[in-house]
């Protein structure tokens, strides 16, 4: 007889849609979850990555949430920008962006270096601070110390108060 789990993807019988957070199931019998506004997304259990077939966009999973994986500075660009809005909308006032370690040669390009003017002295990276949208950037620990950086892909510190959670990233109080 042949074990049931066996008959599934790597992350069960069912997921939700990384997209629209919809319940989506999978095909027997092969690594597919198909959701109907989105089409088929691949498991890859050698990766632990989700995979969106027609975007070829890549996910993993932390504490239940999917996170996707970039490969270009806009979309995660993009994804800070619109958690900032998120944030703003709520409220709140962000007080510096952590990025993961992994971004950050992929991100060295786009960040805004503003310098500590020091009279004849010359400019060292301990004196230059990296920014983004006006916020003071830095990158997170190494994914050996906190695993979590592994797979999200930043924080947002914000102003003390009430804490706000969104499914793509994590903020601290």
């Amino acid at each position: 007889m042949m074990n049931p789990g066996l008959q599934y993807p790597i992350f069960g019988p069912e997921i939700q849609c990384p997209h629209c957070r919809q319940t989506i199931q999978a095909l027997t019998l092969t690594d597919t979850y198909l959701c109907p506004r989105h089409g088929a997304f691949e498991a890859n259990p050698k990766t632990g990555e989700l995979i969106h077939l027609q975007s070829g966009r890549h996910w993993r999973k932390w504490n239940n949430e999917w996170y996707r994986q970039h490969t270009h500075p806009d979309g995660i660009r993009f994804e800070i920008h619109e958690a900032l809005d998120k944030l703003y909308t709520q409220g709140f006032r962000a007080t510096r962006v952590i990025i993961a370690r992994r971004y950050q040669e992929l991100m060295s390009g786009y960040l805004e270096r503003s310098t500590t003017w020091r009279s004849g002295q010359q400019q060292t990276t301990e004196n230059t601070s990296a920014r983004l949208y006006g916020l003071p950037v830095e990158f997170s620990p190494d994914p050996t110390d906190e695993p979590c950086w592994e797979v999200i892909n930043f924080d947002l510190e914000k102003e003390p108060g009430v804490p706000v959670r969104y499914p793509y990233f994590r903020l601290f109080e």
